[in-house]
């Protein structure tokens, strides 16, 4: 009987702007073996989101109290409002060998490396250049002048995190950056089979 390894925690951070959504629906869009971690944020949805699929849109006061009873594997502050990860939906699936894919930023990032850091394996990904970054937020036309300014100064910050990250891919060309992480991906599967092999 073969055997499957067990799935990987796939951690995938960049600046707002960066073309992470792109990438991450198309990873999923191509694997069988692969889900997208949802998360549970207290933010207004945004046109066109889905509660359950994009996100779990809760309340404040319901928030904190996921996080009292120990349901959150973790969780966050980021522009004013909460994020955070069920637990047991992780879990689960890396235990049948589905890996999970998780979209989120540094301070998430850092408190599942101190959690599970065996488990996890992360990509930063970075834009060609600021200025690039600049053009991308303008042309989503989501945010005012002055959001613009506030998330790229937040990027910088985000920037000088990326030696903490397992890999760092750099954005130019998604088709590219797609293969690049399906292959990190395979690898780090073949190298937790073994471990489970030997």
């Amino acid at each position: 009987m073969v055997t499957r390894g067990e799935g990987v925690l796939l951690v995938l951070s960049s600046p707002s702007g960066a073309g992470k959504t792109t990438i991450l629906e198309r990873l999923l869009d191509q694997s069988s073996d692969l889900v997208k971690s949802v998360s549970v944020t207290t933010r207004k949805p945004r046109s066109g989101e889905i509660n359950g699929k994009d996100y779990f849109f809760v309340t404040e006061e319901r928030f904190h109290e996921l996080c009292r009873t120990d349901q959150m594997l973790e969780y966050a502050k980021v522009f004013e409002n909460f994020y955070g990860i069920p637990k047991d939906f992780i879990k689960q699936n890396l235990s049948i060998g589905v890996s999970v894919l998780l979209s989120i930023d540094w301070q998430g990032a850092f408190h599942l490396f101190k959690l599970m850091r065996k488990k996890v394996v992360s990509i930063f990904i970075l834009p060609p250049s600021m200025e690039e970054l600049r053009l991308r937020l303008q042309k989503r036309n989501t945010d005012t002048a002055s959001e613009i300014e506030c998330r790229l100064a937040e990027a910088q910050k985000e920037i000088s995190k990326r030696n903490k990250y397992d890999y760092i891919i750099i954005n130019d060309n998604i088709d590219k950056s797609v293969e690049e992480i399906s292959s990190i991906l395979k690898k780090e599967k073949l190298k937790r089979l073994k471990k489970k092999l030997s």
